[in-house]
């Protein structure tokens, strides 16, 4: 049992990175940003596309990480930007055909097959008789758990974060008050977009392979816990990607493969929409 605990927490910790910065992205702008799963897949590939050149690991990361974030700025004044006005519809349509040509540019760029990502960290394995962690699982707790401690800091004791939690509940009424919604807004696919890209790399780093299409079960993993958390909601998410995980690894414990993973968190979905479609958090 504990180490199917451990292998939820690692689970639930890729699922996170991703459904955070949509669930961010979705909190102020009320649409589906399914390209967001481009811009994941996108941090895992340029980060091993560098680290094959020579170049660090710290560098080709963090690098990977700021081209992330201008890729998803891009996608929002490129594209978004002047679709808002027209419903929500255009731009989860535009969005879904976005992540479509984003992926086969990377068929492209970098070849339709796996690659492998293979790097050595300082850190040691885990290994109890009860218990095996290894280290890349231990750099994605790590890493999960300072990205949540920071998100926290910003959006509570920043004035950024306060621009984002008020463009979330009524960014109409945000802008009125003086708050430059465009900035805001920006500011958020910047943040999101890296957080995207930093699970890529750490799910590459883990699985050991990273490949063009890697972002499509994420894109609808994360969907499953925008839905679950409530719609918007940064603290929702947190905890619906921990609960979808132990809820995915202790059914297959149980019984097995009897249906696939993916099926399970559909089921979990449907089931609380049924009884509680508000999900576990309302608000940001």
């Amino acid at each position: 049992m504990l180490q199917n605990v451990v292998n939820a927490l690692v689970l639930g910790s890729s699922y996170l990175m991703i459904a955070v910065g949509l669930t961010l992205i979705y909190g102020i702008l009320k649409i589906l940003h399914i390209a967001h799963a481009g811009v994941y897949a996108f941090g895992a590939l340029f980060t091993v596309y560098l680290y094959e050149l020579g170049l660090s690991m710290v560098f080709a990361i963090s690098f990977s990480l700021v081209v992330s974030s201008l890729l998803g700025v891009f996608i929002y004044r490129g594209f978004y930007k002047h679709v808002l006005e027209r419903g929500r519809i255009v731009p989860l349509v535009m969005s879904v055909g976005l992540f479509a040509a984003m992926e086969d540019l990377y068929r492209l760029l970098w070849g339709p097959y796996k690659r492998p990502f293979d790097v050595h960290l300082i850190l040691p394995d885990l290994i109890t008789p009860d218990l095996y962690l290894s280290s890349k699982g231990i750099l994605m707790l790590i890493c999960t758990a300072i990205v949540i401690f920071l998100l926290y800091l910003l959006m509570i004791k920043t004035k950024l974060g306060k621009s984002l939690r008020a463009c979330a509940n009524d960014l109409n009424l945000a802008g009125a008050f003086g708050i430059n919604t465009d900035r805001t807004i920006t500011y958020g696919f910047l943040i999101g977009s890296a957080l995207a890209a930093l699970g890529g790399i750490l799910v590459g780093l883990y699985d050991n392979t990273v490949y063009p299409t890697m972002g499509s079960v994420p894109s609808y993993k994360a969907f499953v816990v925008v839905v679950l958390g409530g719609f918007g909601s940064i603290k929702g998410a947190v905890m619906a990607s921990y609960v979808l995980a132990l809820v995915e690894t202790l059914i297959v414990y149980k019984f097995g493969f009897l249906l696939p993973r993916d099926a399970i968190a559909f089921l979990a979905m449907i089931a609380l929409l049924m009884f509680k479609p508000e999900g576990l958090f309302g608000k940001v």
